[in-house]
Protein backbone atom coordinates (compact mmCIF):
# COMPACT_ATOMS: atom_id res chain seq x y z
CA UNK A 1 0.00 0.00 0.00
CA UNK A 2 1.34 3.42 -0.97
CA UNK A 3 2.27 5.59 1.98
CA UNK A 4 1.09 9.20 1.97
CA UNK A 5 3.67 11.86 1.24
CA UNK A 6 3.48 15.16 3.12
CA UNK A 7 5.42 18.33 2.34
CA UNK A 8 5.91 20.63 5.32
CA UNK A 9 6.98 24.09 4.17
CA UNK A 10 8.54 26.15 6.95
CA UNK A 11 7.63 29.81 6.51
CA UNK A 12 7.77 31.04 10.10
CA UNK A 13 10.95 33.10 9.76
CA UNK A 14 10.81 36.87 10.21
CA UNK A 15 13.57 37.67 7.70
CA UNK A 16 15.33 40.08 10.07
CA UNK A 17 18.66 39.81 8.22
CA UNK A 18 17.06 41.30 5.11
CA UNK A 19 15.71 44.28 7.07
CA UNK A 20 12.45 44.22 5.07
CA UNK A 21 9.07 45.27 6.45
CA UNK A 22 7.74 41.79 5.70
CA UNK A 23 9.34 38.33 6.01
CA UNK A 24 11.42 37.38 2.99
CA UNK A 25 9.04 34.57 1.97
CA UNK A 26 6.50 37.26 1.02
CA UNK A 27 8.84 39.31 -1.15
CA UNK A 28 7.81 39.27 -4.81
CA UNK A 29 10.22 37.99 -7.44
CA UNK A 30 9.29 37.28 -11.07
CA UNK A 31 5.62 38.05 -10.52
CA UNK A 32 5.03 35.92 -7.42
CA UNK A 33 6.01 35.83 -3.78
CA UNK A 34 8.93 33.58 -2.95
CA UNK A 35 6.69 31.17 -1.06
CA UNK A 36 4.33 30.89 -4.05
CA UNK A 37 7.23 29.77 -6.26
CA UNK A 38 8.14 27.18 -3.61
CA UNK A 39 4.59 25.91 -3.17
CA UNK A 40 4.09 25.66 -6.95
CA UNK A 41 6.72 22.94 -7.29
CA UNK A 42 5.26 20.78 -4.51
CA UNK A 43 1.70 21.41 -5.72
CA UNK A 44 2.54 20.19 -9.22
CA UNK A 45 4.62 17.19 -8.16
CA UNK A 46 2.43 14.06 -8.48
CA UNK A 47 4.18 12.31 -5.57
CA UNK A 48 3.08 14.91 -3.01
CA UNK A 49 -0.31 14.21 -1.42
CA UNK A 50 -0.68 17.03 1.09
CA UNK A 51 1.10 20.28 1.96
CA UNK A 52 1.27 21.89 5.40
CA UNK A 53 2.45 25.51 5.70
CA UNK A 54 3.99 26.52 9.04
CA UNK A 55 3.71 30.28 9.27
CA UNK A 56 4.77 33.16 11.50
CA UNK A 57 1.44 33.82 13.31
CA UNK A 58 1.47 37.58 12.80
CA UNK A 59 1.64 37.05 9.01
CA UNK A 60 -1.00 34.36 8.79
CA UNK A 61 -3.31 36.75 6.93
CA UNK A 62 -0.67 37.14 4.20
CA UNK A 63 -0.69 33.38 3.68
CA UNK A 64 -4.47 33.19 3.64
CA UNK A 65 -4.57 35.95 1.03
CA UNK A 66 -2.16 33.98 -1.14
CA UNK A 67 -4.39 30.89 -0.87
CA UNK A 68 -7.42 32.91 -1.97
CA UNK A 69 -5.68 33.92 -5.19
CA UNK A 70 -4.27 30.51 -6.11
CA UNK A 71 -5.60 27.04 -6.78
CA UNK A 72 -3.51 25.12 -4.26
CA UNK A 73 -5.54 21.93 -3.92
CA UNK A 74 -2.93 20.14 -1.82
CA UNK A 75 -2.57 22.66 1.02
CA UNK A 76 -4.62 21.21 3.84
CA UNK A 77 -3.21 23.05 6.88
CA UNK A 78 -1.80 26.45 7.79
CA UNK A 79 -0.10 26.07 11.14
CA UNK A 80 1.15 28.79 13.46
CA UNK A 81 4.87 28.29 13.99
CA UNK A 82 7.02 28.45 17.11
CA UNK A 83 9.82 30.68 18.35
CA UNK A 84 12.55 28.60 16.70
CA UNK A 85 12.94 26.59 13.52
CA UNK A 86 12.99 23.37 15.53
CA UNK A 87 9.72 24.27 17.24
CA UNK A 88 8.10 25.10 13.92
CA UNK A 89 9.34 21.85 12.42
CA UNK A 90 7.99 19.93 15.42
CA UNK A 91 4.57 21.57 15.00
CA UNK A 92 4.48 20.53 11.35
CA UNK A 93 5.72 17.00 11.94
CA UNK A 94 3.28 16.32 14.79
CA UNK A 95 0.37 17.51 12.67
CA UNK A 96 0.84 14.53 10.37
CA UNK A 97 -1.73 11.96 11.58
CA UNK A 98 -0.01 8.79 10.32
CA UNK A 99 3.07 7.12 11.80
CA UNK A 100 3.88 5.38 8.54
CA UNK A 101 3.91 8.39 6.20
CA UNK A 102 6.72 10.06 4.30
CA UNK A 103 7.51 13.65 5.33
CA UNK A 104 9.53 16.24 3.41
CA UNK A 105 10.50 19.36 5.36
CA UNK A 106 11.49 22.33 3.20
CA UNK A 107 12.44 25.97 3.68
CA UNK A 108 9.90 28.33 2.13
CA UNK A 109 12.74 30.56 0.96
CA UNK A 110 14.28 27.91 -1.30
CA UNK A 111 12.08 28.58 -4.34
CA UNK A 112 14.27 26.73 -6.85
CA UNK A 113 13.60 23.25 -5.46
CA UNK A 114 13.35 20.82 -8.37
CA UNK A 115 11.13 17.84 -9.04
CA UNK A 116 14.25 15.69 -9.38
CA UNK A 117 15.26 16.37 -5.77
CA UNK A 118 11.73 15.79 -4.49
CA UNK A 119 11.41 12.53 -6.40
CA UNK A 120 14.79 11.23 -5.19
CA UNK A 121 13.96 12.06 -1.56
CA UNK A 122 10.61 10.26 -1.74
CA UNK A 123 12.18 7.20 -3.39
CA UNK A 124 15.07 7.06 -0.90
CA UNK A 125 12.61 6.80 2.02
CA UNK A 126 11.77 3.28 0.85
CA UNK A 127 15.28 2.27 1.97
CA UNK A 128 16.30 4.83 4.60
CA UNK A 129 14.47 6.50 7.49
CA UNK A 130 16.17 9.88 7.14
CA UNK A 131 17.35 11.83 4.10
CA UNK A 132 19.37 15.00 3.74
CA UNK A 133 20.05 16.98 0.56
CA UNK A 134 23.51 18.44 0.04
CA UNK A 135 26.05 19.61 -2.51
CA UNK A 136 29.86 19.29 -2.31
CA UNK A 137 31.52 22.26 -0.58
CA UNK A 138 33.37 24.41 -3.09
CA UNK A 139 35.13 26.55 -0.49
CA UNK A 140 37.51 25.42 2.21
CA UNK A 141 35.65 24.98 5.51
CA UNK A 142 37.38 26.17 8.67
CA UNK A 143 36.52 25.62 12.32
CA UNK A 144 37.37 28.48 14.68
CA UNK A 145 37.72 28.69 18.46
CA UNK A 146 36.36 31.25 20.92
CA UNK A 147 39.26 33.60 20.09
CA UNK A 148 38.27 33.66 16.42
CA UNK A 149 41.35 31.70 15.46
CA UNK A 150 41.35 28.63 13.23
CA UNK A 151 41.17 25.46 15.27
CA UNK A 152 41.12 22.97 12.41
CA UNK A 153 40.58 22.74 8.65
CA UNK A 154 38.56 19.61 7.75
CA UNK A 155 39.47 17.83 4.54
CA UNK A 156 37.24 19.39 1.90
CA UNK A 157 36.43 16.20 0.01
CA UNK A 158 34.34 15.10 3.01
CA UNK A 159 32.57 18.44 3.42
CA UNK A 160 29.14 19.15 1.96
CA UNK A 161 26.70 22.06 2.16
CA UNK A 162 23.27 21.06 3.39
CA UNK A 163 20.06 22.10 1.67
CA UNK A 164 16.40 21.20 2.01
CA UNK A 165 14.13 19.34 1.77
CA UNK A 166 15.07 16.90 4.45
CA UNK A 167 12.92 13.78 4.36
CA UNK A 168 11.88 11.27 7.00
CA UNK A 169 9.64 8.37 7.74
CA UNK A 170 7.13 9.95 10.09
CA UNK A 171 7.57 7.66 13.12
CA UNK A 172 11.31 8.38 13.25
CA UNK A 173 11.13 12.18 12.99
CA UNK A 174 8.26 12.30 15.49
CA UNK A 175 10.39 10.35 17.98
CA UNK A 176 13.31 12.74 17.38
CA UNK A 177 11.17 15.77 18.23
CA UNK A 178 9.69 14.01 21.23
CA UNK A 179 13.19 13.38 22.61
CA UNK A 180 14.24 16.96 21.87
CA UNK A 181 11.25 18.28 23.84
CA UNK A 182 12.51 16.46 26.95
CA UNK A 183 16.16 17.39 26.39
CA UNK A 184 17.18 20.49 28.36
CA UNK A 185 20.56 20.53 26.59
CA UNK A 186 19.16 20.28 23.08
CA UNK A 187 20.69 22.95 20.83
CA UNK A 188 20.29 21.30 17.42
CA UNK A 189 18.24 23.36 14.95
CA UNK A 190 18.41 20.91 12.05
CA UNK A 191 16.01 17.95 11.74
CA UNK A 192 18.72 15.58 10.48
CA UNK A 193 20.87 16.80 13.36
CA UNK A 194 18.23 15.51 15.79
CA UNK A 195 18.27 12.10 14.10
CA UNK A 196 22.05 11.92 14.47
CA UNK A 197 22.12 13.26 18.03
CA UNK A 198 19.70 10.65 19.29
CA UNK A 199 21.17 7.91 17.06
CA UNK A 200 17.78 7.04 15.57
CA UNK A 201 18.87 6.24 12.00
CA UNK A 202 21.50 6.61 9.33
CA UNK A 203 21.02 9.76 7.28
CA UNK A 204 21.34 9.15 3.55
CA UNK A 205 22.41 12.09 1.38
CA UNK A 206 20.61 12.89 -1.87
CA UNK A 207 22.56 15.06 -4.29
CA UNK A 208 21.33 18.64 -4.26
CA UNK A 209 21.62 21.36 -6.88
CA UNK A 210 23.63 24.59 -6.84
CA UNK A 211 20.57 26.59 -7.89
CA UNK A 212 18.59 25.35 -4.87
CA UNK A 213 19.66 28.43 -2.95
CA UNK A 214 18.25 29.75 0.31
CA UNK A 215 17.32 33.42 0.14
CA UNK A 216 18.86 34.98 3.23
CA UNK A 217 20.56 38.26 2.33
CA UNK A 218 19.66 41.12 0.00
CA UNK A 219 22.22 39.85 -2.51
CA UNK A 220 20.30 36.57 -2.66
CA UNK A 221 17.16 38.42 -3.74
CA UNK A 222 19.03 40.00 -6.66
CA UNK A 223 20.57 36.65 -7.61
CA UNK A 224 17.22 34.87 -7.36
CA UNK A 225 15.60 37.49 -9.56
CA UNK A 226 18.20 36.79 -12.25
CA UNK A 227 17.77 33.02 -11.89
CA UNK A 228 14.03 33.36 -12.43
CA UNK A 229 14.65 35.51 -15.49
CA UNK A 230 16.89 32.83 -16.99
CA UNK A 231 14.79 29.88 -15.83
CA UNK A 232 13.50 27.62 -18.58
CA UNK A 233 10.74 25.10 -18.06
CA UNK A 234 10.79 21.86 -20.06
CA UNK A 235 7.42 20.31 -20.82
CA UNK A 236 7.21 16.75 -19.55
CA UNK A 237 3.77 15.99 -20.93
CA UNK A 238 2.52 15.11 -24.40
CA UNK A 239 -0.06 16.91 -26.46
CA UNK A 240 -3.57 15.54 -26.21
CA UNK A 241 -5.07 16.40 -29.63
CA UNK A 242 -8.63 15.95 -28.38
CA UNK A 243 -8.22 18.94 -26.03
CA UNK A 244 -7.62 21.18 -29.04
CA UNK A 245 -10.86 20.28 -30.80
CA UNK A 246 -13.02 23.32 -31.61
CA UNK A 247 -10.65 25.72 -29.83
CA UNK A 248 -10.51 29.08 -31.58
CA UNK A 249 -6.87 30.07 -32.12
CA UNK A 250 -5.55 33.28 -33.64
CA UNK A 251 -1.98 33.08 -34.92
CA UNK A 252 0.06 36.09 -35.98
CA UNK A 253 3.03 35.21 -38.18
CA UNK A 254 1.21 32.14 -39.50
CA UNK A 255 2.48 32.10 -43.09
CA UNK A 256 5.96 30.67 -42.48
CA UNK A 257 8.19 28.72 -40.12
CA UNK A 258 6.98 28.04 -36.61
CA UNK A 259 3.72 29.93 -37.06
CA UNK A 260 2.82 27.85 -40.09
CA UNK A 261 3.73 24.60 -38.28
CA UNK A 262 1.59 25.57 -35.26
CA UNK A 263 -1.31 26.42 -37.58
CA UNK A 264 -1.13 23.10 -39.43
CA UNK A 265 -0.83 20.99 -36.27
CA UNK A 266 -3.65 22.78 -34.47
CA UNK A 267 -5.88 22.40 -37.54
CA UNK A 268 -5.15 18.67 -37.66
CA UNK A 269 -6.30 18.48 -34.01
CA UNK A 270 -9.66 19.99 -34.90
CA UNK A 271 -8.99 23.57 -33.79
CA UNK A 272 -10.48 26.55 -35.60
CA UNK A 273 -7.47 28.44 -36.93
CA UNK A 274 -7.31 32.07 -37.98
CA UNK A 275 -3.82 32.81 -39.26
CA UNK A 276 -2.40 36.19 -40.25
CA UNK A 277 0.87 37.79 -41.34
CA UNK A 278 2.15 40.79 -43.23
CA UNK A 279 1.59 38.73 -46.38
CA UNK A 280 -2.14 38.73 -45.61
CA UNK A 281 -2.14 42.43 -44.77
CA UNK A 282 -1.88 42.24 -40.97
CA UNK A 283 1.19 43.85 -39.40
CA UNK A 284 1.66 43.18 -35.67
CA UNK A 285 3.56 46.45 -35.30
CA UNK A 286 0.24 48.21 -35.96
CA UNK A 287 -2.07 48.05 -32.95
CA UNK A 288 -5.03 49.00 -35.12
CA UNK A 289 -4.33 46.02 -37.43
CA UNK A 290 -4.20 43.61 -34.50
CA UNK A 291 -7.24 45.09 -32.77
CA UNK A 292 -9.33 44.96 -35.95
CA UNK A 293 -8.28 41.38 -36.68
CA UNK A 294 -9.21 40.06 -33.25
CA UNK A 295 -12.53 41.89 -33.33
CA UNK A 296 -13.41 40.27 -36.66
CA UNK A 297 -12.47 36.78 -35.42
CA UNK A 298 -14.55 37.23 -32.28
CA UNK A 299 -17.55 38.43 -34.30
CA UNK A 300 -17.31 35.34 -36.47
CA UNK A 301 -16.61 32.73 -33.77
CA UNK A 302 -18.18 34.46 -30.75
CA UNK A 303 -15.10 33.44 -28.75
CA UNK A 304 -11.29 33.35 -28.82
CA UNK A 305 -9.49 30.72 -26.75
CA UNK A 306 -5.83 31.25 -27.59
CA UNK A 307 -3.69 33.94 -29.23
CA UNK A 308 -0.19 33.26 -30.53
CA UNK A 309 2.38 35.68 -31.87
CA UNK A 310 5.31 34.18 -33.79
CA UNK A 311 5.90 37.22 -36.03
CA UNK A 312 9.54 38.36 -36.00
CA UNK A 313 12.34 39.70 -38.15
CA UNK A 314 16.08 39.14 -37.80
CA UNK A 315 18.56 41.61 -39.22
CA UNK A 316 22.33 41.71 -38.90
CA UNK A 317 24.63 44.67 -38.50
CA UNK A 318 26.49 46.93 -36.11
CA UNK A 319 24.47 49.70 -34.46
CA UNK A 320 26.58 52.41 -36.08
CA UNK A 321 26.04 50.94 -39.55
CA UNK A 322 22.27 50.47 -39.39
CA UNK A 323 19.79 53.25 -39.94
CA UNK A 324 17.59 54.33 -37.07
CA UNK A 325 14.51 53.63 -39.18
CA UNK A 326 15.66 50.05 -39.73
CA UNK A 327 16.29 49.55 -36.01
CA UNK A 328 12.95 51.07 -35.08
CA UNK A 329 11.09 48.79 -37.47
CA UNK A 330 12.80 45.70 -36.06
CA UNK A 331 11.93 46.69 -32.50
CA UNK A 332 8.32 47.52 -33.46
CA UNK A 333 7.86 44.05 -34.94
CA UNK A 334 9.88 42.00 -32.44
CA UNK A 335 8.79 43.73 -29.25
CA UNK A 336 5.93 46.17 -29.73
CA UNK A 337 4.20 43.55 -31.88
CA UNK A 338 3.85 41.27 -28.86
CA UNK A 339 2.61 44.11 -26.67
CA UNK A 340 0.02 44.99 -29.30
CA UNK A 341 -1.16 41.37 -29.52
CA UNK A 342 -1.45 40.94 -25.75
CA UNK A 343 -3.24 44.25 -25.14
CA UNK A 344 -5.74 43.68 -27.92
CA UNK A 345 -6.39 40.08 -26.87
CA UNK A 346 -7.19 40.72 -23.20
CA UNK A 347 -10.91 41.60 -23.57
CA UNK A 348 -11.61 38.34 -25.44
CA UNK A 349 -9.45 36.09 -23.29
CA UNK A 350 -11.10 37.42 -20.13
CA UNK A 351 -14.30 35.79 -21.33
CA UNK A 352 -12.73 32.48 -22.34
CA UNK A 353 -10.07 32.38 -19.57
CA UNK A 354 -7.69 31.49 -22.36
CA UNK A 355 -4.00 31.74 -23.05
CA UNK A 356 -1.35 33.72 -24.90
CA UNK A 357 1.89 32.42 -26.35
CA UNK A 358 4.82 34.62 -27.32
CA UNK A 359 8.26 33.64 -28.60
CA UNK A 360 11.72 34.46 -27.33
CA UNK A 361 15.06 32.92 -28.31
CA UNK A 362 18.22 31.60 -26.68
CA UNK A 363 19.83 34.97 -27.40
CA UNK A 364 17.72 36.61 -24.68
CA UNK A 365 20.13 35.55 -21.94
CA UNK A 366 23.00 37.61 -23.32
CA UNK A 367 23.14 40.27 -26.00
CA UNK A 368 24.87 39.20 -29.22
CA UNK A 369 27.08 41.50 -31.26
CA UNK A 370 25.61 42.23 -34.71
CA UNK A 371 22.18 41.16 -33.39
CA UNK A 372 21.86 43.72 -30.59
CA UNK A 373 18.34 44.84 -31.50
CA UNK A 374 17.01 41.30 -31.94
CA UNK A 375 18.53 39.81 -28.78
CA UNK A 376 17.53 42.76 -26.59
CA UNK A 377 13.95 42.56 -27.91
CA UNK A 378 13.84 38.85 -27.05
CA UNK A 379 15.05 39.64 -23.52
CA UNK A 380 12.28 42.24 -23.28
CA UNK A 381 9.73 39.59 -24.28
CA UNK A 382 10.73 37.46 -21.28
CA UNK A 383 10.40 40.36 -18.86
CA UNK A 384 7.09 41.32 -20.45
CA UNK A 385 5.69 37.78 -20.09
CA UNK A 386 6.70 37.59 -16.43
CA UNK A 387 5.12 40.96 -15.66
CA UNK A 388 1.98 40.36 -17.74
CA UNK A 389 1.43 36.97 -16.09
CA UNK A 390 0.94 38.68 -12.74
CA UNK A 391 -1.38 41.31 -14.18
CA UNK A 392 -3.50 38.72 -15.99
CA UNK A 393 -3.70 36.21 -13.13
CA UNK A 394 -6.95 37.64 -11.69
CA UNK A 395 -8.61 37.05 -15.07
CA UNK A 396 -7.27 33.49 -15.27
CA UNK A 397 -5.47 34.34 -18.51
CA UNK A 398 -2.22 32.41 -18.91
CA UNK A 399 0.76 33.78 -20.81
CA UNK A 400 4.07 32.04 -21.54
CA UNK A 401 7.07 32.38 -23.83
CA UNK A 402 8.45 29.58 -25.98
CA UNK A 403 12.26 29.48 -26.18
CA UNK A 404 13.19 27.09 -29.00
CA UNK A 405 16.70 26.01 -29.89
CA UNK A 406 17.96 27.06 -33.30
CA UNK A 407 15.07 26.08 -35.57
CA UNK A 408 14.92 25.28 -39.28
CA UNK A 409 12.79 28.18 -40.46
CA UNK A 410 12.90 30.40 -43.57
CA UNK A 411 14.09 33.29 -41.37
CA UNK A 412 16.96 31.17 -40.12
CA UNK A 413 17.92 30.08 -43.64
CA UNK A 414 17.75 33.64 -44.96
CA UNK A 415 20.20 34.85 -42.32
CA UNK A 416 22.54 31.87 -41.95
CA UNK A 417 22.25 29.84 -45.15
CA UNK A 418 22.65 26.06 -45.16
CA UNK A 419 23.58 24.44 -41.85
CA UNK A 420 24.61 20.83 -41.04
CA UNK A 421 21.81 18.29 -41.36
CA UNK A 422 20.29 17.44 -38.00
CA UNK A 423 21.77 20.47 -36.25
CA UNK A 424 18.49 22.37 -36.16
CA UNK A 425 15.22 21.84 -34.34
CA UNK A 426 12.26 21.13 -36.61
CA UNK A 427 9.31 23.59 -36.53
CA UNK A 428 6.87 20.68 -36.03
CA UNK A 429 8.43 19.89 -32.65
CA UNK A 430 8.15 23.53 -31.58
CA UNK A 431 4.52 23.48 -32.73
CA UNK A 432 3.73 20.47 -30.55
CA UNK A 433 5.36 22.08 -27.51
CA UNK A 434 3.49 25.31 -28.21
CA UNK A 435 0.05 23.68 -28.23
CA UNK A 436 0.93 21.64 -25.14
CA UNK A 437 1.94 24.84 -23.34
CA UNK A 438 -1.34 26.51 -24.28
CA UNK A 439 -3.29 23.64 -22.72
CA UNK A 440 -1.21 23.60 -19.54
CA UNK A 441 -1.89 25.61 -16.38
CA UNK A 442 1.54 27.25 -16.51
CA UNK A 443 1.84 31.02 -16.66
CA UNK A 444 4.73 33.47 -16.66
CA UNK A 445 7.17 30.76 -17.76
CA UNK A 446 9.87 30.53 -20.38
CA UNK A 447 9.44 27.09 -21.96
CA UNK A 448 12.56 25.60 -23.50
CA UNK A 449 12.14 23.38 -26.57
CA UNK A 450 15.08 21.26 -27.69
CA UNK A 451 15.75 18.50 -30.16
Amino acid sequence: MKRKVYAIILASGKGERLNYSIPKQFIKIAGKTIIEHTIDTFQKNPLIDEIFIVIEPSFRNHMEEILLHNSYTKISKILNGGATRRESSSIGVNSVPENDAKILIHDAVRPFISNDIINECVAALDKYNAIDVAIPATDTIIKINSLNCIETIPERKFMMQGQTPQAFNSAVIKEAHSLALKDNNETVTDDCGLILKYKLADVFVVKGETRNIKITYIEDVVYADKLFQLQNEILNCELDPSEMKNKVIVIFGASKGIGKAVSELAKSCGAKIHGYSRETGVDVSSYLDVEKTLKEVNQKENSIDFVINTAAVLRIGKIEDRSILDLEEEIRINYMGSINVVKAAIPYLKKSEGGILLFTSSSYTRGRALYSSYSSAKAAIVNFVQAAAEELLPYKIRINAINPERTATPMRFTNFGNEPAGSLLQPEKVAEASLTALLSDMTGQVIYVRK
